[in-house]
């Protein structure tokens, strides 16, 4: 997939050019919520589950009426994307983004959604790239206008569309972030964060030499040592940083992160292990309550994925994600 490809890319630079209960402090710890496999369960017993482990934050790849029906007057913050598909449609036709709103936000009084992905992982040098921005101003204006002004519009974003190192150099990419500046600046005027798809497995899987101690969170003291005094002790402070940094460039200096993505796989390839998947989930969950070296403050997440997808396409590690299985018993132990 791109996020193998561009997370290697951003690990080379990085190293070489060298819940039983969740924080009090995070607001959502969430898990992404993935449909691609046979059998599931029902949208209302996978809901249930979130409540009964704690989880209080979910992703759901393409609106529903049956997820968001269960979502109802239970509180769990949402991330809902428009995905790839129906972005240039939005971009072209407001009205397009204003049925989306009335049929998926109006219709839902009861459901927390916290923010609109428009379009996941699209990179600069495709075709839809220049179709993100107009899509998401449009559905701005059609929230605004149905009085939801609240709910934050943004895109998700892999880490191909960063470069540079140290994580302090970050820059958008000239080429996978040409679009990246514009979007940067919207979401300082908006208000937003930029949703951002954060894989150290696949780091670690792409480039030669990595520590999997820096990757699963596992390391004993500093890896990296940044040249403006911030010491990385794990792979994916440093990538989150590289983001950060990357927005300080464009002029966006404001524009916070939301994690939309994180996880590491059970099974299918190197590295990929329960036990590995294990320390990194766990990791992550114990984490991100302090933040980043360069913004050490509880930083909202979404691990990926809530279940094992059998049917999900891709190389055979995209398949073993999840953290429970499809008939909702746990992959392996998780302290939620």
């Amino acid at each position: 997939m791109a996020r193998q490809h561009a997370a290697s890319v951003l690990a080379a630079a990085l190293v070489f050019g060298i819940l039983a209960s969740i924080p009090a402090e995070v607001r959502s710890i969430g898990v992404c919520y993935g449909v691609h496999g046979d059998p599931m369960p029902s949208a209302s017993d996978v809901v249930k589950l979130y409540e009964s482990r704690g989880i209080t934050g979910m992703r759901i790849y393409e609106a529903n009426a049956e997820t968001l029906a269960a979502l109802d007057g239970t509180g769990i913050d949402l991330i809902v994307d428009v995905p790839n598909h129906q972005v240039a449609k939005m971009a072209y036709c407001p009205c397009a983004a204003s049925k989306w709103v009335q049929d998926y936000v109006v219709a839902y009084p009861g459901v927390s959604i916290r923010y609109i992905a428009v379009g996941n992982e699209v990179n600069g040098n495709e075709p839809l790239a220049q179709n993100i921005l107009p899509a998401m101003q449009n559905m701005n204006a059609a929230l605004s206008l149905a009085g939801f002004e609240q709910i934050k519009v943004s895109t998700a974003v892999q880490s191909g569309v960063t470069t540079g190192y140290p994580p302090s150099h970050g820059t958008f990419s000239p080429e996978r972030g040409a679009h990246m500046p514009p979007i940067a600046l919207y979401l300082a005027k908006t208000g937003a964060p930029l949703l951002a798809n954060v894989y150290p497995y696949f780091a670690y899987t792409g480039t030669p030499g990595i520590d999997i101690k820096y990757a699963l969170f596992t390391s004993l003291g500093t890896v990296v040592q940044d040249d403006n005094g911030l010491a990385y002790q794990n792979l994916f402070d440093a990538m989150v940083d590289t983001f950060y940094a990357a927005l300080q460039s464009a002029g966006a200096t404001d524009v916070g992160i939301v994690v939309s993505e994180s996880g590491w796989p059970s099974a299918g390839a190197t590295a990929a292990t329960v036990s590995n998947a294990q320390a990194y989930n766990q990791g992550l969950i114990d984490h991100v309550s302090h933040g980043t070296p360069k913004v050490p403050q509880p930083l909202e997440t979404y691990i990926f994925a809530m279940f094992n997808e059998n049917q999900k396409p891709g190389k055979e590690t995209e398949k073993h994600f999840g953290l429970f299985n499809p008939d909702m018993s746990s992959a392996y132990d998780i302290n939620f």
